[in-house]
């Protein structure tokens, strides 16, 4: 059974950084299609200019990997629902899903985290636009995608080391480690 890993959060969650460790280390998975990444070898020195192609190149490579039947991983934020569709058509596929949300404490560690990341090389996302993603992704992971996934798992990303919060499977069956931070994210949807 072929597997599809959804690798979730935040801007600045540090999404990227753990898909370099978990994915072929961990998971053996070797194809990450990542359109930040896509849009770097696109402009190295510009790719929000390049975001759109790079996007477009993205959903190609995950049509290919879908009909090749092999593991792979995606990197989403989750802010909006365009994942679904092809998560029912991987499941349809045999696929089994799995998502890995990396969650931050709140909205203000996201924002550096992109500073960060900007004084690094890396690319930015302007600060408005980080605030309405870290809602409206936790929104999505628990309304949407925590049912629509075979599994999955939320990790506290905010300090090294990391922290698990939560897991579940489609059985409903759930492991839930620290009670008190779930409660935190289930609210945010309020």
């Amino acid at each position: 059974m072929p597997n599809l890993y959804i690798i979730s959060g935040c801007n600045g969650a540090g999404k990227t950084t753990a898909s370099y460790t978990v994915l072929p280390e961990m998971l053996d998975c070797k194809e990450f299609v990542n359109a930040d990444e896509i849009a770097k070898g696109l402009s190295p020195f510009q790719p929000e200019t390049v975001s759109f192609h790079a996007g477009r190149i993205m959903l190609e490579r995950i049509d290919e990997l879908l009909g090749q039947n092999v593991d792979f991983a995606i990197e989403t934020t989750l802010t909006t629902l365009s994942y679904q569709k092809t998560i029912e058509f991987a499941k349809s596929k045999g696929y089994k899903v799995t998502l890995l949300f990396f969650w931050l404490n709140n909205v203000k560690l996201a924002i550096e985290r992109v500073k960060i990341r900007v004084s690094e090389g890396g690319h930015n996302i302007p600060e408005e636009i980080i605030i309405r993603r870290y809602k409206k992704g936790i929104i999505n992971l628990v309304n949407v995608f925590v049912n629509l996934c075979d599994y999955w798992i939320i990790i506290d990303n905010s300090s090294k080391p990391y922290n698990l919060i939560a897991e579940g499977n489609k059985n409903s069956e759930t492991s839930i480690y620290n009670k008190e931070i779930l409660e935190q994210i289930k609210n945010t949807t309020k």
